[in-house]
C-alpha cells in the first residue's frame, strides 16, 4: 500500500492501482506469477514467484524508492534463480501445513522452470518464516539494512536465503 500510494499521489486509489498491476501479465507482480491454496471454497494461502532475469539487470538504484532498493540489490546477488516473492498463510490457517505446501509448490516450479536455485528475502524479525525456510533447506545468503516504511512492522536487516536444486 505503501509503494502503491505512493504511485498514485494524494488524489489516487491505491488499491485500484495495485488491481491494475496485479491483472497485468507484465512483471513480477502479475497474477500469472501466483499460486492460490484453497480448502473448498475457502483461500487459505497464496505464493507469489517467479524466475529472476540472468543477467538481472536492476533499474538503477538510484531511481528507486528507499525501501526498495535494499531487497533489489539482494535480488541481484541471486540471478537466473526461482524467487519466492511472497508466501503467505491465512492467520486461521497457520501452523496447519499451509506454508509447507506452498514451499513445496514454489520448489516444483523451480524445477519446472529449469531454475538450479531458489531463493527469498524475509525480515530478520520475521522468526517463524525463517524457520520455515530454514527447515525446507535454505540458508543464508546476504543481508541489507531494512529500510523502514510507515506501517512497516519489522526493524533490523532483510536476509537473502537460498537453497540449491538438485
Amino acid at each position: 500500500m505503501y509503494l502503491w500510494g505512493g504511485s498514485v499521489g494524494p488524489e489516487g486509489d491505491p488499491l485500484e492501482f495495485g488491481a491494475r498491476v496485479v491483472s497485468g501479465t507484465d512483471g513480477g507482480f502479475s497474477y500469472v506469477n501466483a499460486q492460490v491454496a484453497e480448502s473448498g471454497d475457502e483461500i487459505v494461502g497464496m505464493l507469489l514467484g517467479y524466475r529472476l532475469p540472468d543477467p538481472h539487470d536492476v533499474e538503477p538504484l538510484n531511481e528507486a524508492p528507499a525501501v526498495v532498493r535494499p531487497l533489489l540489490e539482494l535480488e541481484a546477488l541471486v540471478p537466473g534463480s526461482w524467487y519466492v516473492n511472497a508466501v503467505a498463510a491465512d492467520p486461521a490457517w497457520r501452523g496447519r501445513g499451509v506454508g509447507s505446501a506452498l514451499m513445496q509448490r514454489a520448489e516444483e516450479l523451480a524445477v519446472e522452470s529449469g531454475a538450479h536455485t531458489l531463493s527469498l528475502i524475509v525480515a530478520e524479525q520475521n522468526r517463524g518464516a525463517r524457520r520455515l525456510y530454514q527447515r525446507f533447506g535454505y540458508t543464508d545468503v546476504a543481508r541489507r539494512p531494512l529500510m523502514p516504511w510507515p506501517g512497516c512492522r519489522h526493524s533490523g536487516d532483510w536476509v537473502l536465503m537460498a537453497k540449491p536444486l538438485p
